[in-house]
């Protein structure tokens, strides 16, 4: 089975709530995202632009409603994930125990056998109610045992307590402007983190299922790079029946993706729709700005630097500001679409909830 790449892409549009499908809820962009930045970028846009009612695309509501979650997850950043798709993909940033590597054992002068009293004690802090910051690391140090922890519990890199989001003790409760900590198996709909080896093939099957047909390397990039799951069982992970994986031809290329998304996208077609997304959006991120198929290498620093980005049948052709109300429109060539920069100025005009003329350059 064979098609090329801007096929594929059309599929993706479609699959990401880029195309004229849209989802009914911001737990269904997130969902099948898998996770969204919810420090860098503009989620809300992000997700607005995905949804049928795009005034209904607020992430902050349904994480004050515990719909969704605030997690450290790829690459230690924080991110925006169902319960469901964080019981997986933390299972899989686990693996890596990075807190067990010797420059963490020295630094913190914490052992392996150190952790599970250390992780008690975090979530015994956290019974009563979510804590800032500062609140969790009193409560902490106050055992003598942790004393020397003080500075690593309120560092704003927060590298210390990302551990403790990894292994399901706590996560972020982001409220009125106040960031604080939540014992995360107080909210509904956590059950805890999934078995490794059962996560492993659900990761890959959630991965493809959005982002696919993929490469093998940027599967590696998504789950290695990102989760630090390990290449060996990555690989191991790839022959489960539980992923479902089967291999088709993009562009000469061997491609992954889901074996009953098979047929779909071999027989799709390309698309030539204009999309305004903003920066640090997942459909860049989670291919990777290395991924020549979408960012094209010319252009890929006003990626990688968060721009604004316009879209043109899934690839990266401009970049786009806005100022008050004019959408200024930046084309790195001339756009290879016959599809009208109108309507994709309007969908954005109707998350930003104003009108927007549009200015193109």
């Amino acid at each position: 089975m064979a098609t090329t790449w801007a096929a594929a892409l059309g599929w993706r549009l479609r699959r990401h709530y880029l195309g004229e499908e849209r989802a009914g809820s911001v737990e269904a962009v997130v969902d099948r995202l898998i996770a969204v930045p919810s420090w860098s970028g503009d989620a809300a846009t992000a997700i607005g632009l995905r949804l049928a009612q795009p005034a209904h695309g607020d992430p902050a509501a349904a994480l004050a409603q515990q719909r969704l979650i605030a997690t450290y997850a790829f690459r230690g950043t924080t991110h925006v994930m169902t319960p469901a798709s964080a019981s997986i993909h933390l299972s899989l940033r686990c693996a890596g125990r990075q807190w067990e590597r010797s420059s963490w054992r020295e630094h913190y002068r914490l052992e392996p056998e150190d952790w599970p009293r250390l992780r008690a004690t975090v979530r015994e802090a956290l019974a009563e109610g979510p804590l800032t910051q500062q609140e969790l690391a009193a409560a902490v140090t106050a055992d003598p045992a942790y004393r020397h922890l003080a500075e690593g519990f309120t560092s704003t890199s927060h590298t210390l307590l990302k551990p403790f989001g990894w292994q399901g003790d706590l996560c972020l409760r982001p409220s009125d402007g106040v960031l604080r900590f939540q014992l995360l198996e107080s909210l509904p709909g956590w059950t805890g983190l999934v078995e490794l080896d059962e996560a492993g093939p659900l990761a890959i099957r959630a991965y493809l299922a959005a982002y696919g047909p993929a490469t093998r390397d940027r599967l590696h990039y998504w789950l290695g790079e990102g989760l630090s799951a390990g290449r060996r069982r990555i690989e191991t992970w790839l022959t489960s029946p539980d992923a479902g994986v089967a291999t088709i031809t993009v562009g000469g290329e061997e491609a992954l993706c889901v074996a009953e998304d098979a047929e779909a996208i071999t027989g799709a077609e390309a698309s030539d729709r204009i999309v305004l997304l903003p920066g640090a959006d997942q459909w860049v991120l989670g291919a990777g700005t290395s991924d020549t198929h979408i960012v094209p290498a010319a252009h890929r620093q006003a990626a990688t630097r968060g721009s604004n980005l316009v879209l043109v049948g899934g690839r990266v052709q401009g970049t786009w500001t806005v100022n008050a109300d004019v959408i200024r429109v930046h084309w790195f060539d001339a756009p290879d679409s016959s599809a009208p920069l109108t309507l994709a100025a309007e969908e954005l005009a109707q998350v930003l909830g104003r009108p927007l003329l549009v200015e193109e350059g």
